[in-house]
């Protein structure tokens, strides 16, 4: 069992929610509910309210409260389609949500996700939402059962290999870049194959894609053979997710940049053994894996790098003798964006190439 703190339910429905594509969500709790992760979904577009439970709402209920919400963002903002989610509070008091939806008479589509933060693995949250989606028609059932299936391997993968694998793990911000930096300098210098392998979740590969426009830097004034993997496939996934693959393709093109697709951005927990097959065939000195490395099924302690954006996960590599480092707080800065954003460990490389004649 991990002790360590965990993604929430709660929060996970909320992320899936946004990826659905809804105009605001209605947390039905207390005020400090999910705040973190609210003002980054709010970068984004949507708005985020809470109904405040407070501690009479607890023994007397909330439901008037829920409608009083409810009508308030109909005023407000005018959405299309609103998401109501449960939280611990409204849920151990048996708040009948549905019914307080039924009363408020509002105009515009819900969807109702029966969530609370003790449901176990945080994608039972967005399993939640994405049957809550399906029912609502905001979904194709067969895009809902994808859906299922994709968080149902991603919770397979973090408990064989992952943070949930581990009783324990303290964050790390591991070692500087300067080290890894220096092993990719040095294997094109010496005309060396090197691989790059982008395995990430959603946004976060506006991130670690920068590690492909680094290493062509480096390729283009060093030499050395290099390849590019990524999963970025355009025509999988959620048209958000779609969106940001079309992004981040259409800026490596426009650099020059010619990228081995290997499945979509939500397809990370399911692609490993593909993308194996493409490093094998191209027999690199060095691998680069950035985004969620334990994604790729033969990690090795030597000519390998890994880069991951998790400060737990990261300890968990370090702690295993890998050669890893860290992107942290990523998340926070790919909220709103719609162009790759640099990496310490893109930008130590650009520095280094700087001091070669």
């Amino acid at each position: 069992m991990s002790i360590h703190p965990r993604p929430n339910p709660i929060i996970a429905a909320i992320y899936m929610l946004r990826d659905i594509g809804v105009d605001a969500v209605v947390i039905h709790g207390p005020a400090g509910c999910g705040f973190m992760v609210s003002r980054m979904i709010e970068d984004t577009g949507i708005r985020v309210v809470t109904s405040a439970m407070d501690e009479n709402d607890l023994i007397f209920g909330a439901s008037e409260k829920l409608v009083a919400v409810l009508k308030e963002v109909e005023r407000m903002f005018c959405p299309r389609t609103v998401a109501v989610i449960g939280t611990c509070s409204s849920m151990i008091i048996g708040e009948d949500m549905e019914t307080s939806i039924k009363r408020s008479g509002v105009r515009y589509k819900t969807i109702f996700v029966d969530c609370h933060g003790c449901m176990g693995d945080n994608t039972a949250g967005a399993i939640r939402a994405v049957d809550a989606s399906a029912k609502a028609g905001m979904i194709s059932i067969g895009e809902a059962d994808r859906q299922k299936y994709l968080l149902s391997m991603a919770t397979k993968m973090e408990k064989e290999r992952g943070t949930a694998s581990v009783d324990y793990l303290p964050p790390s911000n591991g070692p500087t870049k300067i080290g890894v930096a220096k092993k990719i300098i040095d294997c094109l210098t010496d005309n060396g194959r090197l691989a790059v392998v982008s395995v990430s979740k959603k946004e976060l590969a506006y991130r670690f894609a920068d590690v492909f426009l680094a290493v062509d830097e480096a390729n283009r004034k060093l030499g050395g053979k290099t390849r590019y993997i990524a999963n970025l496939d355009p025509q999988k996934g959620l048209p958000k997710i779609r969106g940001y693959a079309s992004d981040i393709l259409s800026e490596l093109t426009d650099k020059g940049i010619s990228v081995d697709i290997a499945g979509g951005l939500d397809e990370y927990a399911v692609i490993g053994n593909v993308l194996k097959e493409k490093v094998d065939g191209f027999r690199p000195d060095l691998l680069v894996i950035a985004g969620i490395p334990h994604a790729y099924p033969h990690l090795e302690k030597k000519g390998q790098i890994l880069i991951t954006d998790q400060p737990r996960q990261l300890s968990n590599y370090l702690s295993k003798g890998y050669d890893a480092v860290g992107e942290i707080s990523s998340h926070a800065m790919v909220m709103n964006v719609r162009n790759i954003v640099h990496t310490e460990t893109g930008d130590t490389i650009r520095e280094l190439l700087k001091e070669i004649a």
